[in-house]
């Protein structure tokens, strides 16, 4: 397979998921409201970092990439949920998503709770689909294993709650981090873990690469933290300083900005020790790595 350049690696692989998300959600035999609730949010935008990452650990270990498409889509689904519930009055209280009206907004808000339930429990089906020849029985059932254990209460959902019990209080950074290594870290973490998986990874690199997803999980959300105070409002999609204004601990209300950026850089030289350890040709991931840190949105 030729060698890709970061940008047209990102710009192959982000159509490839977005055609393959839109294809899944046409077919289903579903209400047409729910179907276009559905398609609104997954069609959004986004950097779709998540399903890169998966591709550029499949192309780590030589692999084609397009083994990837339905797992990539999967954890697209899980996302896009996760976004809609969050956006909720309940929650987040969001009015902008990416710079278009929350789901809720536009689809009220009973059809958008079952929008993303509807995406949280296609992207199951989707792993148990993925063609016998990019996954065998038992791969497909370890992958649909961790991503349950990734978007549920030990996850994603368990990082959620202590974000919501965390507002209006101040936290440790312990405690942040218990947050954020749940609520963003689990679920990029499973999208390198997936195309490991997929890949065929042995026990030492599974454990250089999880680790490896650990660390940039807590960098991409350090980077978060900062882009909400220090951000563009037009590139970001949303308000900046939402934060502060939900009562939220950041990591630059308790490190100071400098602090903050400081921590970012040693998260990610972290990650990168150990993607040096896989001895996998891992350029596409480290590129991936330094734009996750870098990013303006």
């Amino acid at each position: 397979m030729k060698a890709l350049s970061l940008t047209a690696f990102m710009q192959e692989y982000k159509q490839l998921v977005e055609i393959e998300l839109q294809t899944l959600v046409e077919k289903l035999d579903a209400p047409p409201i729910i179907k276009e609730a559905m398609e609104y949010s997954l069609s959004a935008g986004g950097k779709r970092i998540r399903p890169l990452l998966l591709f550029a650990t499949l192309d780590a270990f030589g692999a084609d990439p397009k083994k990837g498409v339905q797992a990539a889509a999967a954890i697209e689904m899980i996302h896009t949920y996760s976004l809609i519930h969050d956006d909720l009055p309940s929650m987040d209280d969001d009015d902008l998503r990416r710079g278009k009206p929350t789901n809720h907004k536009v689809f009220g808000e009973a059809v958008a709770i079952l929008a993303g339930d509807a995406l949280l429990t296609f992207s199951f089906e989707v792993i148990g689909k993925i063609p016998d020849q990019f996954a065998g029985s038992e791969t497909k059932l370890q992958l649909i294993i961790e991503l349950a254990k990734a978007a549920g209460s030990e996850g994603m959902v368990g990082g959620q709650v202590a974000d919501m019990e965390g507002e209006g209080k101040s936290l440790s950074l312990e405690e942040l981090e218990y947050i954020h290594k749940h609520k963003t870290g689990k679920l990029l973490t499973y999208s390198v873990v997936a195309g490991a998986l997929l890949g065929g990874a042995n026990h030492l690199q599974m454990e250089n690469l999880t680790k490896f997803a650990q660390h940039l999980g807590l960098a991409f959300q350090i980077q978060d933290d900062i882009l909400d105070l220090e951000g563009n409002e037009e590139l970001l999609g949303k308000p900046v300083g939402s934060d502060t204004e939900n009562q939220k601990s950041t990591y630059p209300q308790l490190l100071t900005m400098e602090g903050a950026k400081n921590a970012l850089r040693a998260q990610l030289t972290l990650s990168k020790q150990y993607l040096e350890k896989t001895g996998l040709n891992t350029q596409i991931l480290d590129q991936i790595a330094d734009l996750i840190a870098s990013r303006d949105h």
